[in-house]
């Protein structure tokens, strides 16, 4: 993942559905009345190593080559114990995942065990060659990033001259191969204000989705909180993207921006319309912070945490599996437990859809439980009565 984003969700089955009233989603099943949790996507960082130096880099990644990463036998293994309880979606991210040699092999393997395979690259190595390789290694969609309108302002976000060139060289060599791929942009200071000309782009190079990133401050990225857009400007921007979905022929749906799905349902609410799977698709399906409760990252050294911002081990796939890790981390049992987030987050009345950003409010608070600093809205009184209920109740 070379802009070290959680790369992007390059498929369209992340979410969390509305309606049931055990907050199930598409794949979850109960057991004895009790919810059992089902990973939807994993990142998986496969390499740090890579050929880019970007400036907002999770990973502040380079070229490498990193000590211990995970070898070829424990990369089967660990796609092995996650087929045994579930069929997510495999990101495989970096760094640039194809520099490594057995790229292509772990691809085949996870496509032959029924995954759904997509791939992350930076776009300097998408050959036309590479590109129809990843095709016949099951790969079924590529994610690449524009983060400005023009070679200048990308490549100046970037810090690598003519990375805006290989990106359009990339699209074009996976548009000859037939290779699905989206566009992923991260969103800063620096480019707020071509986002719509940026959007424009993305539907002129015919993506099957443009997913917005809103900046995380960690890695590199913990040096630009002064790139980072104000609450205020995030609550516009994200009222925009709501008012750009039903304009545009592409999936459009920001990242990392969680409370995008309060407004998108107070905006419905204000159009009297009811937000069911049914009626409005994947945005009824998805769940803004889905970390640790349908999205796991999974480390170039086996490391996994709730994703790859949140830089809280939750387990180690080299000493316990993957499998093991998803059900019994003490970090993804709190990430599931919305009422016990601090703050406005556990008590709001969105937050089983919203859950707010735990690694931006680690970054700001030190806690990941903390409230999401980056959020405007204040809860309903209803949300804030139930609140006051539950605190008398704790003897609180």
């Amino acid at each position: 993942m070379h802009d070290h984003t959680p790369k992007g969700h390059p498929a369209a089955l992340d979410g969390h559905t509305t309606g049931h009233p055990h907050g199930m989603k598409p794949g979850d099943r109960e057991e004895g009345g009790r919810k059992i949790w089902l990973p939807r996507l994993i990142a998986w960082e496969l390499t740090r190593s890579c050929n880019l130096d970007c400036i907002h880099c999770r990973a502040a990644a380079r070229f490498g080559p990193y000590p211990n990463e995970l070898k070829t036998e424990e990369c089967m293994k660990f796609l092995d114990d996650v087929v045994s309880f579930s069929k997510p979606i495999i990101i495989m991210t970096g760094g640039e995942p194809m520099l490594r040699d057995d790229i292509w092999d772990i691809a085949r393997h996870g496509t032959a065990l029924g995954l759904r395979m997509v791939m992350a690259p930076c776009g300097f190595l998408v050959t036309e060659e590479a590109a129809k390789k990843m095709i016949e290694a099951g790969i079924q969609r590529v994610s690449l990033s524009i983060d400005g309108a023009t070679a200048l302002s990308h490549d100046n976000f970037r810090r690598v001259p003519g990375a805006f060139a290989s990106v359009m060289k990339a699209i074009e060599n996976c548009k000859k191969a037939g290779l699905e791929f989206q566009v992923n942009t991260t969103i800063s200071r620096h480019n707020i204000h071509e986002l719509p000309q940026i959007l424009d782009l993305v539907i002129k190079l015919g993506a099957k989705a443009h997913h917005p990133f809103l900046l995380v401050p960690t890695g590199r990225g913990a040096a630009l909180k002064d790139l980072e857009i104000s609450p205020e400007d995030y609550e516009k921007t994200l009222t925009w993207f709501y008012e750009m979905r039903e304009k545009v022929p592409l999936q459009f749906k920001p990242t990392c921006a969680p409370h995008y799905y309060r407004i998108f349902r107070q905006k419905e609410k204000e159009k009297g319309r009811n937000v069911t799977q049914e009626t409005h698709g994947l945005d009824a399906m998805s769940k803004g912070c889905m970390g640790g409760q349908t999205f796991a990252f999974v480390s170039h050294t086996g490391k996994v945490q709730i994703c790859g911002f949140l830089e809280t081990e939750c387990g180690d796939i080299r000493k316990e599996p993957f499998s093991r890790i998803w059900n019994t981390s003490k970090v993804f049992q709190q990430m599931r437990a919305w009422d016990d987030y601090k703050g406005r987050c556990g008590y709001c009345e969105f937050r089983s859809v919203c859950g707010g950003c735990r690694a931006r409010a680690f970054a700001f608070a030190g806690d990941y439980m903390e409230e999401e600093p980056f959020c405007t809205y204040e809860p309903g009184e209803a949300a804030k009565k139930a609140r006051d209920f539950k605190k008398k109740a704790s003897g609180g």
